[in-house]
């Protein structure tokens, strides 16, 4: 299987740090990455259950941990009866009875108090590659705390929101105003919704027709900026554009930097074979 790692110097290992562990697609969007080069994961999972489970299941190299990710503030936790659901935020069950199939997942089964740790404070997400966030409306408290890690994070995929699914809740121009003033740039996304009832679409009661909830979205190093990240980060950067977002134009950028830098030619390596696949 062709890799972008086969046409560039060696890397040391790629670090990623999974909020939301349990919350991961199976398989994860990042499992392409995992299989193309070597990496190290950091994946937190507040749920007991949930996170035994991925504990059980760990692969070498891989660290699960009970940890609520947030901004270091005290908070409730709301767990939902679709674990993937719970949240540091109260479901808004009135906005969710309007949709279908949501309010089955997100009745609250039990509460309590927390204390949600800063990913500035783990020593074990120092020099996360990429970052994967899925906590169902409390991105941005992450994203907050992670200041200092986000100045090495080379691509970031994170849960949006675009209603309120949870009362108070920071929605998607809330992070994405945070994440461009961290040198981030919006690359693309994918959107889910619901139809209100009593629609109910062909395809079952979890699609959509018109209106969108949320998204998976991704954000980048700002392109405009590519000069400004070390020789290495931009080698990185070309390989989790290419093996998890298949977005190769944005590769040949990286690789084009890269070559400008340290006087190589692997943008025209990379366009060749990719032109030949």
């Amino acid at each position: 299987m062709l890799t972008s790692a086969t046409l560039l110097p060696p890397l040391r290992r790629f670090k990623i740090v999974d909020v939301g562990a349990s919350a991961s697609h199976e398989p994860p969007d990042f499992a392409r990455l995992v299989a193309a080069v070597d990496c190290d994961i950091v994946g937190f999972e507040p749920i007991a259950a949930e996170c035994e489970n991925l504990m059980r299941g760990a692969k070498p190299h891989h660290l699960y941990l009970p940890y609520v990710i947030g901004d270091g503030s005290a908070r409730t936790f709301y767990e939902c009866s679709s674990p993937y659901c719970s949240s540091v935020y109260e479901p808004d069950i009135a906005l969710a009875e309007k949709f279908q199939y949501l309010e089955e997942f997100m009745t609250i089964v039990k509460s309590g108090p927390v204390e949600t740790k800063r990913l500035d404070d783990i020593t074990e997400t120092e020099g996360t590659d990429f970052l994967k966030v899925d906590v169902q409306g409390a991105e941005l408290l992450v994203f907050q705390g992670a200041v200092k890690r986000l100045k090495d994070v080379l691509v970031i995929h994170t849960e949006v929101e675009f209603v309120p699914l949870y009362k108070e809740q920071p929605l998607f121009a809330d992070v994405d105003t945070f994440l461009r003033a961290q040198g981030f740039a919006f690359h693309k996304m994918k959107t889910w919704g619901r139809t209100f009832k009593p629609v109910l679409m062909r395809d079952g009661p979890d699609a959509s027709l018109s209106q969108m909830l949320w998204a998976d979205a991704v954000y980048i190093r700002d392109f405009m900026s590519f000069g400004d990240l070390p020789p290495a980060s931009l080698l990185k950067l070309a390989v989790i554009l290419h093996e998890v977002e298949q977005s190769y134009d944005f590769v040949q950028l990286a690789l084009q930097t890269y070559d400008r830098i340290m006087k190589t030619n692997l943008q025209m390596s990379y366009l060749r074979q990719t032109a030949a696949r």
